[in-house]
């Protein structure tokens, strides 16, 4: 690593991939769910996506980019649980949820761990959300742990739907959109010919051979794997002021 990259911390370098995920998506509802991907969510309304909607974690819709931990002083309205479907359902939501187990084409597991789901082996959080997210909106992933159990040639359990059983639903899943997935190792997508997971980037002080080492199945990879941008100085002020209490660095640790 180069002495300008060793000044960020490598969760900095996971925030501002996450601000990235929602770059574009304009005036629609960001659903990141967890400190890191909340974090990168407000960042991008911060700094290049000042139209995103997003909640205060509960039941309202934030008036301000507040940081983490801190209610908002201004409220633009309210967002009761059963008014959240009426948003999903019309596809204005771009949500980051977290993976148990995600295999290859970005199916995703969150309920339970184990070859019978009568039995589970580990009882997880169950399927919250996931079928509904994947099948309507946006669906990007927040892995802070990147390692072969997240990462399996299987998953246990579907959840969330990957592109192979979104093609084989049809018309049903065609609103099914897989867009990132960010890990403390590195940024991947889908953007291959047949939705098959690619390594997007590695962060700083990462190598291509240690994410695949920590892959359990074969990712494609391209020619050149660039570096994960730093963050620009006004990001990484963005972030301290964001994440005064630095939530960030109790999950992804240099």
């Amino acid at each position: 690593m180069t002495h300008v990259a060793q000044q960020v911390r490598r969760a900095d370098v996971c925030a501002v991939a996450i601000a990235d995920c929602f770059r574009g998506d304009g005036e629609i509802l960001a659903n990141p769910i967890g400190n890191l991907p909340v974090l990168g969510g407000r960042l991008a309304r911060a700094l290049h996506e000042p139209r995103l909607v997003m909640t205060d974690g509960e039941a309202h819709l934030a008036g301000e980019v507040h940081p983490l931990g801190a209610a908002p002083e201004v409220v633009e309205g309210w967002n009761p649980y059963r008014r959240m479907f009426d948003v999903l359902w019309n596809g204005r939501r771009h949500v980051m949820m977290g993976a148990s187990q995600i295999d290859r084409y970005g199916n995703q597991n969150i309920a339970a761990i184990g070859p019978d789901p009568d039995r589970p082996a580990r009882q997880l959080i169950g399927f919250r959300g996931a079928p509904g997210n994947t099948i309507n909106n946006p669906t990007s992933y927040w892995v802070p742990n990147h390692g072969t159990r997240v990462f399996v040639e299987k998953v246990d359990l579907v959840c969330g739907i990957g592109y192979d059983r979104a093609a084989e639903l049809g018309e049903v899943a065609r609103f099914h959109d897989l867009r990132q997935v960010i890990t403390n190792l590195a940024v991947l997508d889908f953007e291959t010919p047949d939705h098959r997971m690619r390594l997007r980037s590695v962060h700083p002080g990462v190598t291509v051979e240690e994410v695949v080492a920590a892959t359990g199945f074969e990712l494609a990879i391209p020619d050149e794997v660039p570096q994960t941008r730093l963050p620009t100085p006004d990001e990484l002020a963005a972030i301290e002021r964001l994440d005064p209490g630095g939530l960030r660095l109790r999950e992804v640790k240099d």
